[in-house]
């Protein structure tokens, strides 16, 4: 059991939207002011790692959750409110600095599948937010592509691979049910996609 929890944490769903960022400045084929990249770089740490990180040590510690993968529906509601709050903070903060649109459609897209998710956990269903995540990076990876006529098929290859490992990690730990896990993957890509395609094509 000792891979599948490695796994579990290692790719614990608040790494996805740093890994994005730091994707996105890495592939971008635009010329952006290094001051700029570094400032909305050391934001988007500081709320989708270091903040939540923090948020969900206290959740812990004040006994709200039981772990870190928020296992339950019921302890899962609160964190994710919170996170669905700090996905539209930062996707409305980067859309008007009217410089990377399309990196702050990556996080309206989460806030689009979080919120989903949420109203999920109503009708007593634990999308799994691991899969949601890497589902989310690869859907992010198909717009980036398509905007920008830029080739990424090893990342996409890389991250297919990758949900794999986590899909048959949660399996394992019996933290999700194959449903639960494949609608998180299919939720995390197309909530991009929706996001990509109403703000450039309809």
């Amino acid at each position: 059991m000792k891979f599948p929890k490695f796994i579990s944490y290692f790719f614990h769903p608040i790494n996805f939207p740093i890994i994005g960022t730091i994707l996105y400045f890495l592939l971008l084929p635009e010329y952006i002011f290094k001051a700029q990249e570094h400032l909305i770089l050391i934001v988007t740490i500081a709320g989708t790692y270091v903040f939540p990180l923090f948020l969900l040590v206290l959740l812990k510690q004040f006994e709200m959750i039981k772990s870190y993968h928020m296992e339950t529906i019921e302890e899962r509601k609160f964190p994710t409110i919170l996170f669905i709050g700090i996905s539209l903070i930062l996707g409305n903060w980067l859309l008007k600095t009217n410089v990377v649109n399309v990196l702050s459609l990556f996080y309206f897209g989460f806030t689009l599948a979080l919120t989903c998710s949420y109203l999920a956990l109503h009708l007593k269903l634990k999308i799994s937010l691991h899969t949601g995540a890497v589902g989310g990076l690869i859907g992010f990876l198909i717009c980036f592509s398509y905007h920008y006529k830029i080739n990424v098929v090893l990342f996409l290859s890389l991250f297919f691979l990758i949900s794999g490992l986590i899909a048959y990690s949660r399996l394992r730990l019996q933290a999700h049910k194959i449903n639960e896990i494949v609608i998180g993957f299919v939720l995390g890509i197309f909530s991009q996609i929706i996001m990509y395609t109403a703000y450039y094509i309809i």
